[in-house]
């Protein structure tokens, strides 16, 4: 609700200094919901990421079963082999971790699938936008899903020159 009394508010605040644009908001969360190749892509992603998930628990289910293991037979042991065993947790742990990563971290595989699969249908989306946007020649187009946010405005509305002008 929130959100609409800010895009309205914006709306009418930019409507009052210039009549003759136009405007025109969209929810893109609704839209790529209702893109079947969006909900297709969205299964496989989901099934990777599950995938995955069961494969990370069941690498931390083995390291929290092996230091349960070294608890229990801790005092049995000498110290080198203590350390032998905890420097085998710790490698497996390094590893579970580099998988991890790997497959969830900021340039992962689940990061490149979702770039590779759902980044063209949003490329679709936004061309459509700015197709509309030129057909009824709408100023600035906001996103209602999420934060309000812009998706679309005219290049010849932009005016950051001019400040940069100004402030020179």
């Amino acid at each position: 609700m929130k959100k609409k009394i800010l895009a309205f508010i914006i709306l009418i605040s930019i409507g009052t200094t210039s009549k003759a644009q136009r405007f025109a908001y969209i929810d893109t969360d609704y839209i790529l919901e209702n893109v079947e190749e969006y909900a297709e892509a969205q299964k496989e992603l989901d099934a990777l990421s599950e995938q995955w998930q069961k494969t990370i628990e069941a690498k931390y289910a083995e390291l929290e079963e092996l230091r349960k293991t070294l608890k229990a037979e801790q005092i049995l042991l000498t110290d080198e082999m203590r350390n032998k065993k905890q420097q085998a947790i710790d490698t497996k742990e390094k590893e579970a971790r580099a998988y991890q990563k790997q497959k969830f971290g900021l340039e992962g595989e689940l990061f490149n699938k979702r770039k590779e699969l759902v980044k063209p249908i949003q490329d679709k989306v936004f061309k459509e936008i700015k197709e509309m946007a030129d057909r009824n020649n709408y100023a600035i187009i906001f996103d209602s899903a999420g934060q309000t946010n812009i998706l679309y405005s005219d290049p010849k509305y932009d005016k950051s020159e001019e400040v940069l002008r100004k402030l020179k």
